[in-house]
């Protein structure tokens, strides 16, 4: 019989020890990051021109999740730091094996009007079409223009809530028809501060002016028609009445528009509603989709829920109303509906990093935007 065990065991090599070290550095910053941007705050880019030039194409921005209240995750099989997908693939970075219930921790405050929002698209038609769990929906982020229980209107342009008007931001955008005499050359377009999802050319009118469709801040708008190179400058206004086929929500005989819009109540916790054919077609789809029923069904002006008939129903969460800073080239709560309280993701806080895509490789850094405060 042999007995070993007081004999010393050899040290490992230094290049199992380095391997070794390395793997649990790794481990732990990514545990560390998953965690940070989980419970804090969360970094994003914008892709769209939405919230311009409140928010710029190619802005980075930190997102802070702890004023709202953390979600709890309802994916817990999902390779971490992913989304939707493993990056640079196709492949779904998530499996649907288990699906736990959400929960918000406490925050530090509440979503308040005209903070820039963060959240996940309630729709599935902007996911892509596929049907992810609500954390993994695609992100928008919009400014809040409605709270729980809020009326909206839109009268010629200008927002109320509950009948008081709300504040235009500095940066907001609308669109204009503008005719130049020539061309206009790069070097113009980027001297007016003006991107590709700024100016569309649409060809030559019947004097063989040029005529673009702009979308301007009021400062643009006052360069643009200061300008000696441009001819008239012309507000692209939607009249009242002058319906939208793809407004929210569908209502037969309503002539709503991105700017003659309303009266509309938004959702909140407890509000009841009586269930007829007015009511259904307005929130009937969101009963249906997002108040968490197993069997919701919809048809006409009748409700049934797990195949009971509902004559009246009472919301189980808060909803809330959101639209871009850049009103006419913005598809928000205007098109597609509201945004339910679980799809709240947090508060765009700051920009930390702004690059400008078309711009020359050594102009790429908007040096001028990084640590800019949202507001």
């Amino acid at each position: 019989m042999k007995f070993e065990f007081w004999k010393k065991k050899s040290a490992p090599s230094a290049k199992q020890s380095f391997a070794k070290e390395w793997f649990n550095s790794i481990v732990f910053a990514v545990v560390a990051a998953t965690l940070i941007r989980w419970t804090t705050v969360e970094a994003f880019v914008v892709p769209t021109p939405s919230m311009e030039n409140t928010i710029l194409v190619g802005d980075y921005l930190f997102v802070s999740k702890f004023h709202y209240g953390t979600r709890t995750t309802s994916t817990p099989l999902q390779i971490p730091l992913t989304h939707q997908k493993i990056w640079g693939t196709e492949i779904p970075s998530y499996l649907d094996w288990i699906e736990l219930p959400s929960y918000r921790l406490p925050g530090i405050s509440k979503v308040k009007r005209e903070d820039i929002v963060v959240f996940n698209v309630p729709p599935v038609s902007l996911s892509e079409g596929i049907v992810y769990p609500t954390q993994l929906k695609t992100y928008y982020v919009k400014r809040c223009v409605g709270l729980p229980g809020d009326v909206l209107t839109i009268t010629d342009q200008e927002m109320r809530a509950n009948g008081q008007a709300l504040g235009k931001p500095a940066n907001m955008k609308y669109s204009y028809r503008v005719t130049t005499k020539d061309a206009l050359t790069v070097r113009t377009l980027r001297f007016l501060e003006l991107s590709a999802d700024d100016s569309h050319y649409l060809g030559k009118d019947t004097a063989s002016h040029s005529v673009y469709h702009m979308f301007l801040t009021a400062e643009q708008l006052q360069n643009m028609e200061a300008a000696s190179y441009v001819l008239r400058v012309d507000a692209q206004h939607k009249a009242e009445g002058a319906g939208e086929a793809d407004i929210f929500p569908s209502l037969n005989g309503a002539r709503w528009n991105g700017d003659n819009y309303g009266p509309l109540t938004v959702p909140a916790k407890g509000m009841k509603i009586l269930v007829n054919d007015s009511t259904m077609a307005i929130y009937g789809e969101t009963i249906r989709l997002y108040e968490g029923h197993e069997q919701a069904q919809v048809n006409g002006g009748r409700l049934t829920i797990d195949g009971s008939p509902i004559a009246e129903y009472t919301f189980n969460q808060d909803y809330y109303f959101m639209m871009g800073d850049n009103r006419h080239n913005s598809l928000d709560s205007r098109y597609w509906g509201f945004v339910p309280d679980d799809h709240i993701v947090g508060k765009a806080l700051f920009i930390w990093m702004s690059v400008d895509g078309e711009a020359p490789l050594l102009e790429k850094i908007r040096w001028n935007r990084i640590f800019t405060m949202l507001e």
